[in-house]
């Protein structure tokens, strides 16, 4: 592993301190690193995947002999080096043919992985229609509910937003938005084996699990004579067909320390990024509106504008006066 070294200078302090954890994360680096034996399926989906992913993206040219599974000190240690959070390791053996490994690391230490088959792959050749601008931020649709319900493809949906997830923006332009990833799990069969129980926790063999579709089209604004432009989709590549085969889930402790946030700051929670406050809420333009509550208000005292017009004349006034008293002069006589 690397040393911990004290910086010398402020280059080397700069350096280090980019390192450091931030409350709003950069774009994650990826590693792509090919095994001691790839097929032609593995080789080609690693190039368009990075393709995808680039400018955030580190390729190694040579093979490496790398078992992720089963010693993952080569990872921390590239973890470290180069600065990346993500690997794809592809390898292909007879047990297990055309494999792709997503992994991603905490602090330099493995936090969980998952394996993937490569069942089909249709490259982006093979789609002669434009392509999108390398280097934007692409939308992620997931299109079934066990991403929402089943462990492994709950996993294996973190894994892919945090794998194709860009930087942190605050604001976002349409133009931008030139591509979009779809991930769909096919139906599962009605023969399906159930799972199987081992230490009072079932699992289920992955043989069973359905099959997980990537796509990824383009997006094209076209005007239809509104303010909402019509959104049209086309096929760009490249086209997978996963199967799901072993995982690794992550440490209890290291996630707690990895899904950790840090507080917040005074303005961040008036804003409305924190505890709501009693009385303020903050709208969808983003301002923040507040209800004050004051006691009942005589109008009668209300001090309005001063104006000549209104002004009670001095003769009126003595006027108002003696007719009262005549009033009460009458009221006396009648008794």
């Amino acid at each position: 592993m690397l040393r911990t070294i004290k910086p010398k200078n402020a280059r080397s302090k700069r350096a280090l301190e980019a390192r450091e954890s931030k409350e709003v994360e950069d774009a994650r680096t990826a590693v792509f690193v090919r095994g001691t034996h790839t097929g032609e399926v593995v080789n080609a989906a690693m190039k368009e995947l990075m393709a995808l992913k680039k400018p955030h993206a580190i390729s190694f040219s040579k093979k490496n002999t790398i078992r992720p599974f089963e010693d993952a000190a080569s990872l921390e240690f590239w973890a470290q080096k180069n600065d990346a959070s993500m690997f794809l390791v592809g390898q292909s053996t007879k047990k297990r043919p055309n494999g792709l490994v997503i992994v991603r690391t905490f602090d330099s230490k493995v936090l969980d992985m998952c394996e993937l088959g490569v069942d089909k792959f249709v490259s982006m050749s093979e789609f002669k229609t434009p392509k999108s601008t390398p280097g934007h931020k692409p939308m992620m649709h997931f299109a079934s509910e066990l991403f929402d319900v089943h462990p492994r493809y709950i996993q294996l949906k973190s894994l892919l937003m945090d794998f194709f997830n860009a930087e942190v923006v605050d604001s976002i332009c349409l133009p931008g938005l030139d591509r979009v990833i779809s991930v769909t799990v096919a139906p599962s069969s009605p023969q399906q084996a159930p799972p199987v129980a081992l230490g009072g926790t079932q699992q289920e063999d992955p043989k069973n699990l359905p099959k997980v579709h990537l796509r990824t089209y383009t997006v094209k604004l076209v005007p239809s004579g509104t303010r909402v432009p019509r959104v049209e989709l086309t096929e760009m590549g490249p086209f997978l067909d996963l199967s799901l085969r072993r995982c690794q889930d992550a440490d209890p402790e290291m996630w707690k320390a990895a899904m950790k946030r840090p507080k917040l700051k005074k303005q961040d929670v008036e804003k409305g990024l924190g505890k709501r406050k009693k009385n303020m809420e903050v709208d969808e333009m983003g301002d923040l509106r507040g209800r004050v509550h004051i006691a009942k208000q005589d109008l009668g005292k209300l001090q309005t504008r001063k104006m000549k017009g209104l002004k009670a004349r001095p003769e009126e006034e003595d006027g108002d006066t003696e007719d009262g008293a005549s009033e009460e002069e009458d009221e006396e006589g009648e008794e």
